[in-house]
């Protein structure tokens, strides 16, 4: 069965993570990096939009401000390793 949720879901459009950090550190207090893809990648167990783990999910919005901006950091760098191995070396 498709709820209103599921077909709202399936019709956003994925956000840019640089964007989503962005807006979230002008937030008060810091906002969340959602990128609107919500699937964890079953080999690396993070979210293939936003890059946390399930954990790191969950337990984001009991994070203190400093710890929020510091997993930011982690993000960007997981979604440059991301990159790296999905580009075909030659």
């Amino acid at each position: 069965m498709t709820t209103t949720q599921d077909t709202q879901e399936d019709t956003q459009t994925p956000l840019d993570l640089a964007f989503t950090i962005e807006r979230a550190m002008t937030q008060e207090p810091v906002g969340s990096p959602c990128t609107n893809v919500c699937k964890l990648d079953p080999d690396s167990g993070l979210c293939r939009g936003c890059y946390r783990s399930r954990e790191e999910i969950k337990t984001f919005r009991s994070m203190d401000d400093a710890a929020k901006r510091a997993l930011f950091d982690d993000l960007l760098v997981r979604r440059a390793a991301s990159a790296a191995q999905e580009t075909p070396r030659s």
